[in-house]
């Protein structure tokens, strides 16, 4: 499904990504893990095309991602949902625009919109917050908006940098269990964390990074 070979990615002089090479299976649970600085983000944002690699091979459904037309980008999004550090919430929409905003976009009904935006906030546990802009909520309310809109679409391909970071142990456990649901359906996710409690309580497989490598899988 997602496969990796030989990527670089240097930001000046910074060597985000050195010669990184993995490959996901098609409904597979993938963790990496590794220290702040490791090149985790960098590596979801290459996956989702929110920065491009300076060299290597990336292969998402058999497809070359590094040569996808800026107009092809918005269309091979569509197949992945993403939970952001830093939430990336339109602060002028309430948390129910914000999710709802998910579907829109695809041009789903009014109608099911409603439908699917109700269950998405009940699984999050923010049916109450939903007239709400993003500024009122807490960090973790917000974490749990940004996973609510990452999974609403049903994405084939999940990407989520530190998910739990801003919740506490027993939200923590839940969203890890809408995301192992979501790989039983035949998702393929891709969690960045140093939670070792997840680790734990949630074993799959794991890549380690350190200093933009690959040093442990």
């Amino acid at each position: 499904m997602i496969q990796l070979y030989h990527v670089h990615k240097n930001y000046g002089n910074y060597q985000a990504l050195v010669d990184v090479s993995l490959k996901v299976e098609k409904g597979e649970f993938l963790y990496i893990t590794g220290p702040s600085g490791a090149g985790k983000t960098t590596l979801l944002n290459i996956v989702f095309c929110g920065v491009k690699a300076d060299h290597g091979q990336i292969l998402v459904g058999g497809k070359n991602i590094l040569k996808l037309n800026d107009s092809d980008i918005p269309y091979y999004r569509r197949e992945i949902g993403v939970v952001f550090q830093d939430f990336k919430l339109l602060p002028r929409k309430t948390v129910y625009e914000n999710i709802a905003f998910a579907q829109r976009v695809i041009g789903v009904s009014s109608k099911e919109i409603k439908r699917k935006v109700w269950a998405a906030l009940k699984m999050v546990g923010l049916s109450h917050k939903k007239d709400l802009l993003p500024p009122r909520l807490s960090g973790g309310e917000q974490q749990r908006v940004s996973i609510a809109r990452a999974l609403i679409n049903e994405p084939s391909i999940i990407l989520a940098d530190e998910p739990t970071g801003n919740l506490d142990y027993d939200i923590s456990m839940e969203i890890m269990k809408l995301f192992e649901d979501a790989s039983a359906k035949g998702a393929t996710v891709i969690v960045a964390t140093h939670n070792r409690e997840i680790l734990k309580t949630f074993p799959h497989k794991v890549v380690k990074l350190n200093r933009g490598k690959v040093v442990e899988e």
